[in-house]
């Protein structure tokens, strides 16, 4: 099976063409696209990953569906987004200047190609209006957490203030993201303004736990700090894995990063490995 992997700032994902995806489906009777999901994205005998997005070329885009690391669906992801937009690029020869349109869950997502360093690729994407911004109180965990709750093409939960120590982020992340509050679950971020145009996170994605960095929750954090936080609408975003600049306009917020290909081959052993998740699903 043809597989490539690219990440942006840690936050990786695997991608599989939709007919390569289909035959795998087929390939053993009863399995689905969350067996698949955790099969490919197991660190230690998959390919390892945050999520599995499966995708169908078009010209000068692609549509895809997002696939947590645990098997869940996602709406969107921002640094995926990203990062199907350099397979584009990449298997089409775009230059700077062009623009991408990708097919998602949560809409169709322009991006424009900035820049490519070889393997390398920036884009501003534009992520949409968040919706439905407000604040909340949330009994978690033995304490009270104040958090900025909306949605950025998924459900988000942004708690400002200073960033967690190892042990609360572990404690709270888990809790808030499977809250009853938030019957799909939620992304959450743990975010401080240390500037009016800089603002630190710390990330815990629903579905996969710990990632280094979110670009749906970059947006969320930046404009949960502008909205709650007294941040400007224009700020530098620095997540564990790196920085994203996040702009939320009038029409909408934009999204700037980079994101990198860097695997394109193929898994030779997904078809035992399939067979056990497989089985994993039938069982739970």
């Amino acid at each position: 099976m043809r597989a490539v992997k690219a990440h942006a700032d840690g936050n990786d994902f695997v991608f599989i063409a939709n007919d390569d995806a289909g035959r795998a489906f087929t390939a053993r009777q009863g399995s689905d696209g969350s067996a698949l999901a955790r099969a490919i994205c197991d660190r230690h005998r998959g390919i390892g990953a945050d999520g599995l997005i499966l995708y169908e070329l078009r010209d000068r885009g692609a549509a895809m569906q997002l696939l947590n690391a645990d098997g869940s669906a996602s709406e969107l992801s921002g640094n995926g987004l990203r990062c199907l937009a350099a397979l584009v690029a990449r298997t089409q020869g775009l230059q700077p200047g062009a623009a991408v349109q990708v097919e998602t869950d949560a809409g169709i997502k322009t991006l424009e190609l900035l820049a490519r360093e070889g393997e390398r690729y920036q884009f501003r994407a534009a992520m949409g209006a968040p919706e439905d911004i407000r604040q909340v109180t949330i009994a978690v965990a033995e304490e009270t957490v104040t958090a900025s709750v909306l949605r950025m093409g998924n459900p988000q939960c942004v708690a400002l203030g200073p960033l967690p120590d190892e042990g609360r982020f572990a404690r709270l992340g888990p809790v808030l993201a499977t809250h009853p509050m938030f019957p799909v679950g939620t992304n959450v971020e743990f975010a401080q303004v240390e500037a009016p145009d800089r603002i630190r996170i710390l990330i815990w994605e629903r579905g996969v736990g710990p990632t280094s960095s979110s670009g749906t929750g970059a947006c969320a954090s930046a404009v949960a700090a502008a909205a709650h936080g007294g941040a400007a609408r224009e700020v530098d975003v620095v997540a564990p894995g790196g920085t994203q600049r996040v702009e939320w306009r009038d029409e909408g917020v934009y999204l700037t990063g980079w994101a990198e290909v860097v695997l394109d081959g193929e898994w030779l052993v997904w078809r035992a490995l399939l067979d056990r998740y497989a089985v994993q699903n039938v069982n739970s």
